[in-house]
């Protein structure tokens, strides 16, 4: 594609901000819109740096730095040697959803906020996809049912939570709706972060495996007859059984939590930063 010509003209513009924005973050800012209003796609090429120096009258540490932006957002993958230079990617929505959860860690984000959209977006999404699973959809869904009945001991336990919520995460990938299905990833990878990681503290709850694996069976068999009345239904009473059992999980962490400090088999939970001092201690 022939290679247009970057709006010079790089705005300041708009509401106030507690921090002026670098001139490296608003050149970056202009080569998105520039890319938006061209159509780019993936594997098209941006102006080199030399060109971009020119049109934009910065140095070449600047230009760098706004296309390191680009790279970091996952926008462009920057490529050297002689045919080298920024190369335009499809974002993936990892980039999007880490630093979604990274602010949402500071909200004191539980189980019930989550919960109070999954249900109702799961049950969306699940009858979204009703006669769009291929059959390799239905084997990797059986294939993840099967490799989640095998697991077994508590070496096995976090490795099973993990497959459960790819269960899911199959499903959104088939959903025609980009934005509903990035939701939902979404909401899955917040519950990978607030159970998963945290299930170290609790025993397993074989009643909450074994709940999960039948929910997931029942979804299958409605989805191969494309009963989308029965698909909407299971998925919502598996919904409100997952928050079900997340509540209860909670509890036990809260309790857990109270006594670990009393507890020698609970240290090597804690992270060896709380044995830092912070800058609040006293002296």
């Amino acid at each position: 594609m022939t290679q247009a010509p970057v709006t010079k003209t790089v705005s300041t513009s708009g509401p106030a901000s507690s921090r002026r924005p670098k001139l490296a973050e608003l050149i970056s800012d202009d080569i998105k819109r520039w890319i938006a209003a061209e159509s780019l796609g993936e594997g098209d090429r941006l102006p080199n740096e030399k060109a971009l120096m020119e049109l934009y009258g910065s140095a070449k540490a600047t230009v760098r730095e706004a296309l390191k932006i680009l790279e970091v957002e996952g926008l462009i993958t920057l490529k050297t040697g002689p045919k080298g230079g920024a190369v335009i990617n499809q974002p993936g929505m990892e980039p999007a959803s880490r630093m979604l959860r990274n602010f949402l860690h500071f909200q004191q984000l539980n189980g019930k906020q989550v919960y109070q959209l999954r249900k109702l977006l799961e049950v969306e999404l699940a009858a979204s996809v009703v006669g769009r699973l291929t059959d390799h959809d239905f084997q990797q869904l059986e294939a993840n049912v099967s490799a989640c009945a095998c697991c077994g001991g508590e070496e096995d336990h976090r490795h099973q939570r993990f497959l459960e919520l790819e269960f899911h995460q199959l499903l959104a990938r088939a959903c025609p709706n980009p934005l509903l299905a990035f939701m939902c990833q979404f909401l899955n990878d917040m519950l990978r972060d607030l159970v998963v990681i945290k299930k170290a503290y609790v025993p397993e709850r074989k009643q909450f495996d074994h709940a999960n694996q039948d929910y997931h069976r029942q979804l299958i068999e409605a989805y191969r007859t494309e009963d989308a009345q029965r698909v909407r239904q299971v998925m919502a009473e598996h919904m409100a059984d997952a928050e079900h059992h997340m509540s209860a999980l909670e509890a036990e962490m809260a309790e857990q939590m109270l006594i670990s400090n009393e507890s020698p088999n609970l240290q090597n939970h804690r992270s060896k930063l709380h044995d830092l001092p912070t800058e609040n201690a006293s002296v």
